[in-house]
């Protein structure tokens, strides 16, 4: 026998769990201290000023 289904409460299971989903992700996105933040900014600007340094044009951006 089929289990039976209630299509409104299972609606808004997938609709809670999206949204705990998209929570998560920002909690991983702004949940960091102003060090972790300022500790990315800077890790990124090397990259870039090493990628900017071994440029073959240094005229082009």
């Amino acid at each position: 026998m089929a289990e039976v289904v209630n299509l409104r409460q299972a609606r808004k299971q997938k609709a809670r769990a999206a949204k705990e989903q998209a929570a998560d992700q920002n909690r991983a996105l702004h949940g960091r201290s102003k060090a972790e933040k300022q500790r990315d900014r800077q890790v990124a600007e090397s990259a870039k000023t090493f990628l900017d340094g071994h440029r073959r044009d240094k005229d082009r951006p």
